[in-house]
């Protein structure tokens, strides 16, 4: 290679190399975008609310940056002092963060919002008017939007929430079709369960030492599911006491609950064929208080030692105390709760127990109650389409992530609980 090509090179490589360095002066000199007064600032009511927010809405500007800080003023009046209410940068809260599902309104990052609401010292008053100013500052100018007034109305519906509305009235129409059907197919099918077949056999044990059975229901009242579905085995008991011809005696801390038990087990007897048998102080209240309560029933399993002991219904920190006093003593146990902190007691001390909704399906299974066969019936539908939508979600969602996509989201939307 001569001189003058070696020459043209090192012309051509130190041109080129001074250009670059130009193009990079160039670049780290250019100027950021200027602030302006942010665009298109309004105000309005907030959607869907109980009427203590206002939301603010304006347009996204190029000079959104971390750098630069929106300041939101509020007034109670257009003339009076504005207050700064809060601060932060300006590349936030795009209206796509709302997380408003889409057959509200489908948003974009074109433009920011803020919702001004009742706390921390701020009290946003239904139908009074407040004014708003908003600020966009990098640390040395400050450039203010024009003031933007709304006053806060309540909402009579939320329809944000307008899918777990259609759901709530879709599964009621489920379980009244469950119901009905249940009353003219009185032969559905129910899986049965082992602490079923244990009742029997714990009623027969009973009968065979001639000690009593000890059945509760629990420390809850009427009100409560796992109460109900402890008077209605109740009933179930009852009719195999009574044709046996068994001592029952069931202690209560709740005096309605008592009185419903006692017409409980004097209806059984009698469709048993018993009313002779029927024994009135067989539901005897001794107390509401908690451990007292417990003292007196751990009493009664050391002084009678009964065969069988049922524990139904909801329970809290006297699960222990009753299960363990009861397996001293040898008699057979089998417990049902929904009360999930207690049910470990339950499993360890007892014989046989129902877990959560077990309790719920013995009772329908027992009673064969057209309501409850129907109501499990219309939850065990429910609970098929919960596993199926959590399937096809989680498909979804993943796929949606995968290949960058939003299409998913008007799906998913519908299983999503918007506030």
């Amino acid at each position: 290679m001569d001189k003058r090509t070696l020459k043209v090179l090192s012309w051509l490589s130190s041109s080129l190399a001074l250009t670059l360095s130009l193009l990079l002066v160039s670049i780290s000199i250019a100027k950021e975008p200027e602030l302006t007064p942010p665009a298109e600032f309004s105000a309005y009511d907030t959607p869907d609310d109980s009427g203590d927010s206002i939301t603010l809405v304006w347009k996204a500007a190029p000079y959104d940056r971390p750098s630069v800080n929106y300041q939101i003023y509020m007034s109670e009046s257009g003339s009076g002092e504005f207050k700064k209410t809060a601060e932060f940068p300006s590349n936030s809260h795009y209206q796509r963060e709302l997380g408003r599902p889409w057959w509200t309104k489908r948003f974009t990052d074109n433009y920011h919002y803020f919702i001004v609401k009742s706390g921390n010292g701020l009290t946003i008053s239904n139908k009074r008017n407040y004014f708003f100013k908003l600020a966009a500052t990098d640390g040395e100018k400050i450039m203010e939007s024009s003031i933007a007034s709304a006053a806060s109305y309540p909402n009579i519906f939320n329809f944000s929430m307008l899918n777990n509305f259609s759901f709530m009235i879709l599964f009621a129409l489920v379980l009244l079709y469950a119901i009905s059907h249940a009353k003219k197919n009185p032969n559905i099918f129910l899986r049965r369960i082992s602490g079923i077949d244990a009742v029997e056999e714990a009623i027969g044990r009973s009968t065979e030492m001639g000690r009593p059975i000890l059945y509760l229901t629990g420390s809850g009242d009427m009100s409560e599911a796992p109460t109900i579905a402890a008077t209605v085995i109740l009933g179930e008991v009852a009719k195999k006491v009574a044709h046996y011809d068994t001592s029952l005696k069931v202690p209560h801390r709740d005096p309605i609950v008592m009185a419903v038990c006692q017409e409980i087990v004097k209806e059984a007897y009698i469709e048993a064929g018993r009313p002779d048998a029927f024994n009135e102080d067989s539901n005897f209240f001794i107390t509401s208080d908690q451990f007292s309560y417990t003292a007196a029933v751990d009493g009664i399993m050391l002084r009678e030692k009964p065969a069988a002991n049922f524990f139904m219904g909801s329970y809290f920190a006297e699960s222990l105390l009753l299960t363990e006093t009861g397996a001293s003593t040898g008699a057979i146990q089998i417990a049902g709760t929904d009360s999930d902190h207690q049910l470990p007691f339950f499993v360890t001390t007892c014989d046989y127990t129902l877990i959560g909704e077990e309790l719920f399906a013995a009772s329908a299974y027992l009673s064969r109650e057209p309501i409850l066969v129907g109501t499990l019936l219309g939850q065990d539908f429910g609970k098929a389409v919960i596993m199926s939508v959590l399937v096809i979600g989680t498909v979804l969602a993943t796929l949606g992530t995968v290949i960058h996509t939003d299409m998913f989201s008007y799906f998913l939307d519908l299983f999503k609980d918007f506030k």
